[in-house]
């Protein structure tokens, strides 16, 4: 089983079938068994995607793969694989003009599934940003938190040098008073986000009323299948 997007590379079947790689995984799932099965078989056919109880199982199976793929990506193999692709721009570029189009890698806002999908993380601006093309069915914890910083850890050649450029609003030529660029601009407190955890989910919602509506719709549908999952399994 490969997951078919351009933010994912191979997983080989060595280090799937290697129990260490594994470990903490198997209370996440229903089904570890069978979905762990179905990973190391091939593709389905396509009756088999007309049987509800075969795509509740092929679901898991693709949430089972993603999750050893955050952790593949972090080997020496999976980073040089994931190198070719940031190489090749095949995650994309920075939308932010004075980054110059740098190319981003993924990363996700949170290690667990049903979450967040994944975003993608410029190296220049250090910040994050949602991807260009949308990917409506990939889960930011098939990447993880740390993918991006173990990459720049691991090839500080592809480390770009800090922007050194910023955009200075200004009205008829004038910079505004007590904005950006001004002399007698007040400093902005920032607090420091690597990850969404359970705080700032809430204090996302208390303040707009819901999450970003990507990862809402995300949530909810992800949500909807784990209450049919739980449902089965009392039956």
């Amino acid at each position: 089983m490969c997951i078919r997007d351009r933010f994912f590379c191979e997983v080989d079947e060595e280090y799937i079938k290697d129990s260490f790689n594994l470990y903490g995984l198997k209370p996440k799932f229903f089904h570890y068994d069978e979905a762990y099965e179905m990973i190391l078989n091939e593709a389905p056919e396509e009756e088999d995607l007309e049987d509800e109880h075969f795509l509740e199982l092929y679901q898991e199976a693709t949430d089972l793969y993603g999750l050893i793929h955050a952790r593949f990506i972090l080997s020496p193999k999976g980073l040089a694989l994931m190198r070719d692709k940031f190489l090749l721009g095949k995650f994309g570029t920075c939308p932010r003009v004075l980054c110059e189009r740098q190319n981003v890698l993924p990363v996700g806002m949170s290690e667990e599934l049903r979450t967040s999908r994944v975003k993608v993380f410029c190296p220049r601006c250090e910040d994050i940003y949602i991807p260009k093309k949308k990917c409506p069915d990939v889960d930011g914890a098939y990447f993880g938190c740390s993918f991006p910083q173990m990459f720049l850890q691991s090839y500080t050649d592809l480390y770009p040098p800090p922007s050194t450029t910023a955009y200075v609003p200004r009205v008829f030529g004038f910079k505004v008073f007590k904005h950006k660029g001004s002399r007698f601009a007040e400093p902005v407190g920032r607090s420091e986000i690597t990850f969404y955890d359970d705080n700032h989910l809430k204090k996302i919602k208390s303040s707009s009323g819901a999450m970003n509506k990507e990862d809402e719709e995300d949530g909810d549908r992800r949500n909807q299948r784990d209450r049919v999952k739980e449902s089965n399994a009392k039956e």
